[in-house]
């Protein structure tokens, strides 16, 4: 059970998936759209506890999603300076959420699958491109360029995403690997858009 103190500023996604509110992250000051933060909430026990979803009671914390903001506010003990008071803080916090953001995208892909609004592999993709717009497109970041180049070119300015393997990807259909897939309905596509952008703050981090 957390704190009961309402957090006024806290409602629910619109059916876009995009959301016009800000917050201002307590690392860097800035304001930004609620889609690019990831929300903390204090638990009654005092630990820093990630709110993804945004439906926890209690005030808001809020972070740019990004590994090294979180990792700044950890090593700065700014948690507690937000809070406005002492805070504990689990080791290993940015990896916590980049799993639970991992698994919310694999979760929103294996949705739209079971709706018949995913496809996956390239002659399925092309072929949904070809006969209707798609709301996102998944490439994985392993996948060569020749069939990437030709699956952007067909998806005529969809959203693209590549933060999975084509192993992540292919876990979606059953299969050992699949390295393109295409979302049609606009409303999961925009869920599955926004959390693959907050956990590429944290995933492809470790590559650069």
């Amino acid at each position: 059970m957390y704190s009961t103190q309402s957090d006024q500023q806290t409602a629910s996604t619109a059916a876009t998936g995009k959301s016009s509110r800000d917050r201002r992250c307590f690392v860097t000051y800035a304001r930004k759209p609620i889609d690019e933060l990831v929300r903390f909430v204090v638990a009654p026990d005092k630990s820093i506890v990630p709110d993804l979803a945004e439906r926890l009671p209690g005030r808001g914390l809020w972070l740019t999603a990004s590994r090294e903001t979180v990792n700044t506010a950890c090593a700065k003990h700014l948690f507690a300076k937000a809070a406005g008071g002492p805070v504990a803080v689990r080791e290993h916090l940015a990896d916590e959420i980049e799993e639970q953001l991992h698994k919310r995208c694999l979760d929103l892909l294996g949705m739209a699958r079971r709706a018949g609004e995913a496809v996956g592999g390239f002659q399925k993709v092309i072929s949904l491109l070809n006969a209707r717009p798609a709301s996102v497109i998944l490439c994985a970041r392993d996948g060569a360029d020749d069939g990437r180049n030709k699956v952007v070119a067909a998806a005529k300015g969809s959203p693209l995403i590549e933060v999975f393997t084509g192993v992540e990807l292919g876990s979606i259909f059953g299969r050992e690997r699949t390295v393109y897939v295409a979302v049609a309905q606009k409303a999961l596509g925009a869920r599955i858009l926004r959390e693959s952008e907050r956990l590429a703050g944290f995933r492809l981090a470790e590559t650069v």
